[in-house]
């Protein structure tokens, strides 16, 4: 095994850390503005496979990571299961909603999240091909949580008032909701190994707004539930949790999930998570995506503490959260070089 990622995923202490970044392939670079504007728009990007497929490529070749992430979007399994999807520009996506049990009776389930998927493996088929040798697949889903908090309010909350709303005043509609995504986010992740990803990643964006026993039950749970199964069909799969903004709840997470890795953001410092979380095996992360704009002095001197930091365990390097549109491609040559240079 010689690709570095799943090296650092095994539990393995390298020199120098596997690199890539979340969102990687976006607005900060020409040619991917190029290519979606021969898209025509961001869903149709999504479901042309060799436009998917190009833009996932546009980083390895002008950067060189060490992994490709899928280009897809985590609300593409939503719409499959039958929910109405649309973005606005500027403004980002809508959904039509999930408010009652007549509108969950209309979900779908099992084989026809896959008609609408296809697209999605196609592009996965396509990169397996096309990427460098030495470069690693990354597939993904979101987590149930954060796909459940859009299907509840059609839309990106700042606080996720909608979803813990029914949480706490329907409980046995949401909970069915949570455990139809994790049905078809196991059954949507298998399918992407199939088509040769060698790593998934499970993306909980909001997880840090679920509190105590809620954290738990709705991000912890599923979470588990999903690397399980999924290890159960691919005995060797490699699995990154990203419970952003778990704070102590990311202790004890590869413990609890299964998962290989657990991915931090950045509103820990990276010594206390390579104090707390890294003793339990891989980590992910976490320099602040704002150095991405910013650039300059402050850029190298904390892709250095992070390296440090993580120094002494298995460790992969990312941002705490994706790259912005406003990011200077500059920047991310300066980070790569910065942490192949130590």
């Amino acid at each position: 095994m010689t690709k570095t990622i799943l090296r650092a995923l095994k539990g393995e202490t390298l020199p120098t850390p596997p690199i890539w970044m979340m969102r990687q392939a976006g607005r900060y670079l020409p040619e991917y503005r190029a290519t979606r504007a021969e898209a025509g728009d961001f869903l149709s990007l999504c479901y042309n496979s060799e436009l998917a497929a190009e833009v996932t490529l546009q980083p390895i070749r002008r950067y060189g990571f060490d992994a490709a992430i899928l280009f897809a979007d985590i609300l593409l399994l939503p719409q499959a299961l039958g929910a109405d999807l649309w973005f606005v520009t500027g403004e980002g996506p809508r959904l039509s909603t999930i408010t009652s049990d007549a509108d969950f009776d209309k979900l779908g389930r099992g084989e026809m999240i896959h008609d609408t998927l296809n697209p999605v493996y196609e592009t996965v088929r396509i990169l397996r091909r096309e990427l460098p040798e030495e470069t690693t697949l990354i597939g993904f889903a979101g987590a149930p949580w954060t796909v459940a908090t859009y299907m509840i309010a059609g839309r990106g909350t700042p606080d996720q008032g909608p979803a813990h709303a029914m949480k706490e005043e329907n409980r046995a509609l949401f909970e069915k909701i949570i455990d139809r995504l994790t049905e078809s986010t196991i059954d949507y992740l298998t399918e992407q190994v199939k088509a040769g990803a060698e790593v998934v990643k499970i993306f909980d964006s909001w997880a840090g707004s679920l509190k105590g026993d809620d954290f738990i039950k709705y991000a912890q749970e599923p979470a588990r539930i999903i690397t399980s199964e999924l290890k159960s069909r691919f005995p060797d799969l490699p699995v990154i949790a990203f419970p952003r903004q778990a704070g102590d709840h990311y202790i004890g997470f590869h413990q609890a999930t299964g998962a290989d890795c657990v991915a931090i953001d950045d509103s820990v410092t990276p010594e206390w998570a390579a104090e707390h979380v890294q003793v339990s095996g891989c980590v992910q992360g976490n320099l602040a995506s704002s150095h991405m704009v910013t650039g300059g002095d402050a850029l190298v001197a904390e892709t250095k503490r992070v390296v440090e930091a993580f120094r002494n365990g298995p460790h992969i390097f990312n941002l705490g959260h994706g790259i912005t549109p406003d990011a200077d491609p500059e920047n991310v040559k300066l980070m790569i070089d910065t942490v192949r240079g130590m």
